[in-house]
Order: structure tokens, then C-alpha cells, then sequence
């Protein structure tokens, strides 16, 4: 136990706590402690019902399930690798610089996650930590599955073609839209959008009063 516990610390801070936070996030939600409905980015109910939280948790939680599992470890691995070489690496002594950077990233990933109907946001998050590295890194080779090498600069855009293969060529990301039992819809939208609004809801305000009027 002491040896994990030393491992634990010697990992950077903010590498540490996105992993660890991901990590529990991710189970909580996979033994329903907490309806995973409440964690996902939902355009209606984060701006209509105030529900602030959702951007964040969307950030680190991940629905692990037979048929994600595997992704969801591929992941942990890029965020740990590459968010602990940028932050021992050229963010070494400039924890608010680095910090800086990943939340001009999330609040990026927020955007398209709302645009695009993106509901889980590990995924870019962890692709564009990835990017950056791989951008500062160009020349540096790095190694593949059956044993293909090839300069890093490259690597983003080789992990969204696999994804794409994986996916049939109907997507970038995974499809993590169906998140309730990995193949069923989700039953926690808390409420439907009314009836006849837009993306951005309606409001029956009444008629009000005519000022003055009895």
C-alpha cells in the first residue's frame, strides 16, 4: 500500500486529481450511486433548470460499461502520459500556467459539447491535452499499435482515423450518447422540453397587467 500511496503523490497535481476525479466520477456513476442523467452535458436542463454542475461533471465522468471499458482505460492512459509530460515538461514551475490551459481547453470542449450534442467531454479533453503535447513534441517519434512509428505531430489525427474506422466512418468520438446501460437511452432527462420551444426553451409568461389598470 505505501508503494501505490508513493506513486500517488509523485504524480503532478492536476494530472492526479483529473485522473483520480475521473476515476471515481466514472464508478459512481457505473454503480448508480448517483443517476448518471445528472452528470452528462445537456444543453435544456443546464441553462433552463440552473444545473451549473453539468459542464464539469461531463469533464470527468465516463460511462464504463462491456462495451467502453476499454476505451475509458485508453483514455486514463493518454490523460495520465500526456497531462504529466506537459505538466513536468514545459509547464514545470507554472502550475497556474498550466492550469490556465486546461481550462481554456474544457471551456472549448463546453462549447462544442453544446453545439455539437456532445454529452461526455473525456474524450476531446484528453485529445486536445494530447494535441498540445504532440504540437510541442513534432519531431519526437512515438509508437502505435503493431508496432507502427511514426512523429507525434501525427498522432491526433491518426487516433481520430482509428476512431473513425471503429466507428464504421459514422463518427469522430465514440457514441456516448446512449449512456444508460450502454445501449439504452438515458431514463434521467429530467424534464421535456416544452412543448413547441426551441433549443433554447420557451416561457409562457402570462399577459401580465396594463399598467395603470384596475
Amino acid at each position: 500500500m505505501s508503494e501505490f500511496k508513493d506513486w500517488y503523490y509523485s504524480v503532478p497535481f492536476f494530472t492526479r486529481y483529473w485522473l483520480s476525479f475521473t476515476i471515481i466520477l466514472s464508478l459512481i456513476g457505473r454503480f448508480g450511486i448517483i443517476n448518471y442523467g445528472y452528470l452528462v452535458l445537456d444543453f435544456y436542463p443546464f441553462i433552463n433548470q440552473f444545473q451549473i454542475w453539468r459542464p464539469l461533471t461531463a469533464l470527468f465522468f465516463y460511462p464504463i460499461g462491456p462495451g467502453t471499458g476499454f476505451h475509458f482505460l485508453i483514455n486514463c492512459y493518454f490523460l495520465y502520459n500526456y497531462s504529466q509530460r506537459l505538466e513536468t515538461g514545459i509547464f514545470a514551475g507554472k502550475p497556474a500556467d498550466y492550469f490556465y490551459m486546461l481550462l481554456f481547453n474544457w471551456a472549448c470542449c463546453v462549447v462544442i459539447g453544446i453545439l455539437v450534442n456532445l454529452p461526455i467531454l473525456m474524450d476531446p479533453m484528453v485529445l486536445s491535452v494530447l494535441y498540445v503535447w504532440c504540437q510541442l513534441n513534432k519531431d519526437v517519434i512515438v509508437s502505435f499499435w503493431f508496432g507502427t512509428r511514426f512523429k507525434a505531430m501525427y498522432l491526433p489525427w491518426v487516433l481520430l482515423a482509428f476512431n473513425l474506422v471503429l466507428s464504421g466512418g459514422k463518427q469522430i468520438f465514440p457514441d456516448t450518447r446512449y449512456v444508460g446501460g450502454f445501449g439504452t437511452a438515458p431514463q434521467a432527462r429530467v424534464a421535456e422540453r416544452p412543448a413547441g420551444g426551441t433549443v433554447f426553451g420557451r416561457h409562457n409568461w402570462g399577459r401580465g397587467q396594463t399598467l395603470g389598470g384596475n
